[in-house]
């Protein structure tokens, strides 16, 4: 019986399937490496966030328990400008105050200034970024155009100008921050509400008749939490940055004690002339670690958040 020759080339066939699994074993190492360059990724951050929110809870401890940290009370003089020692641990001030008792008890304004300010802009950058979001159309429209011409306003600028004219606070330093800061919140907001709006679930409670005010609350707000957290994080740093450096030009309240304005005083009444690092590093050195903590805990939020987002 005759071979039927099917225009197979029978010697090559070996080799075709062992070009195929060595193809397969290369595609499965570049995957091997990739899920473990993500692993790596994955609990560097994870360990990055733990420093972080034990420096953020140390801080708020300290902000908390100021009264009973504090070794004396920071109104009460002693010898000026005291070196560092046994009884003063950061020395003493151009009045003879305790410098680490006015770094413990700064920390509960600097906190007060940050919190207040994110929390507003937060707020506000939410409720803009869910409405404009959710209804779209002229309401999107308008909400949007009055994002842009805050946008347009040079916030640190103003808060000067109105700082240096007005009296001295901080709350009103918070409350400016707040009012100008919710923009790039609203943004995020507003992307993620338009996505949400549009699930089924959405959909088939609004054809059931529900209010779209329990729409946004009960469902959509949830599921957008997750994009808001970060923003609020980074807030309170950029917040905490803005008081200390309004602080420091002078146009914080120097009836208060803060770190901002322990710089300040340390610039003004001879710490930098005078070598006195212990007076301006150290709260200096505070705002870094807060800034770096809160940092920390918002980049690792949003690195789970984009990796929630391959996933799906």
């Amino acid at each position: 019986m005759s071979e039927i020759n099917l225009g197979l080339d029978t010697d090559a066939i070996p080799t075709v399937i062992h070009e195929a699994d060595e193809s397969r074993c290369e595609n499965g190492g570049e995957d091997s490496t990739t899920l473990d360059r993500l692993t790596k990724r994955a609990f560097w951050g994870a360990k990055a966030s733990g420093l972080g929110l034990a420096l953020f809870s140390s801080f708020l401890a300290m902000a908390a328990l100021s009264h009973l940290l504090a070794p004396y009370d920071p109104w009460i003089r002693f010898e000026p400008y005291l070196l560092p020692g046994e009884e003063h641990l950061l020395g003493t001030n151009d009045l003879g105050q305790d410098i680490l008792s006015e770094l413990i008890y700064g920390t509960r304004v600097s906190l007060i200034v940050g919190f207040g300010a994110a929390l507003m802009a937060t707020i506000i950058g939410t409720a803009v970024g869910l409405f404009s979001g959710y209804f779209k159309g002229t309401v999107d429209e308008i909400l949007m155009g009055l994002t842009d011409i805050f946008l347009m306003i040079p916030q640190i600028p103003l808060i000067i100008v109105l700082a240096a004219f007005l009296r001295p606070s901080f709350w009103l330093v918070a409350l400016l921050m707040g009012s100008l800061w919710w923009t790039s919140t609203a943004r995020v907001v507003r992307s993620k509400a338009l996505q949400v709006s549009e699930m089924g679930y959405v959909r088939a409670k609004r054809a059931l008749g529900f209010s779209s005010l329990h729409i946004m609350l009960s469902d959509v707000l949830p599921n957008i939490c997750h994009v808001v957290m970060p923003k609020f994080l980074l807030s309170i740093a950029s917040a905490m940055i803005a008081e200390a450096s309004i602080s420091f030009l002078g146009l914080g309240d120097p009836a208060s004690k803060s770190w901002g304005m322990m710089i300040n005083f340390a610039f003004s009444r001879g710490g930098f002339i005078n070598g006195y690092w212990w007076w301006y590093l150290a709260p200096g050195l505070c705002i870094t670690l807060f800034v770096m903590s809160v940092v920390l805990m918002g980049h690792f939020l949003e690195e789970k958040e984009m990796s929630i987002l391959r996933l799906e």
